[in-house]
């Protein structure tokens, strides 16, 4: 095989269909638009319209809400944060805050703090400052050997369980 004989497979390039092009191309004329009306116009977005038909988004039923005061917190699983001290971009003997994290380049912004979760393995011993982390993810740290700090305020339903 010579570079000049590199060719892409039978089918894999088809070429695009140019409408408007005459009566011989078989899209001339209209250019398969047919003739008037809104659709033969451009700049029409028809999304969603049925015909007349309750559209399907008016048919659904509404659930749920969205709560305004929501807080969104920035995710950490453990094994990102084993992967990380590996790599050495994480120092496990300085006290880790989410100000580490960001420069570590493990969260990209912090939002309203950063959550640890439990997925994944660590055995780093860790001093931990964040806002938030599951029970499990508690208990993986501490048996570790390390400790964890939580600087958002725990809800009184969740302490409960």
């Amino acid at each position: 095989m010579k570079l000049n004989e590199i060719r892409d497979n039978e089918g894999a390039n088809r070429k695009k269909k140019r409408v408007a092009r005459g009566p011989g191309s078989g899209k001339g004329k209209t250019a398969g638009r047919g003739i008037k009306g809104q659709t033969s116009r451009s700049g029409v977005a028809l999304n969603g319209y049925e015909g007349g038909q309750m559209p399907l988004y008016r048919r659904l039923p509404k659930r749920g809400f969205t709560a305004p005061n929501a807080k969104k917190f920035a995710v950490v699983n453990l094994g990102q944060m084993q992967a990380c001290i590996d790599a050495g971009k994480l120092d496990a003997g300085n006290p880790v805050t989410e100000d580490a994290l960001v420069a570590s380049g493990l969260v990209r912004r912090k939002l309203d703090g950063v959550r640890v979760l439990a997925k994944g393995e660590l055995t780093s011993k860790l001093e931990l400052t964040v806002a938030g982390a599951s029970k499990s993810a508690v208990e993986a740290i501490e048996k570790a050997g390390g400790k964890i700090t939580l600087t958002a305020p725990v809800r009184e339903d969740a302490a409960a369980e």
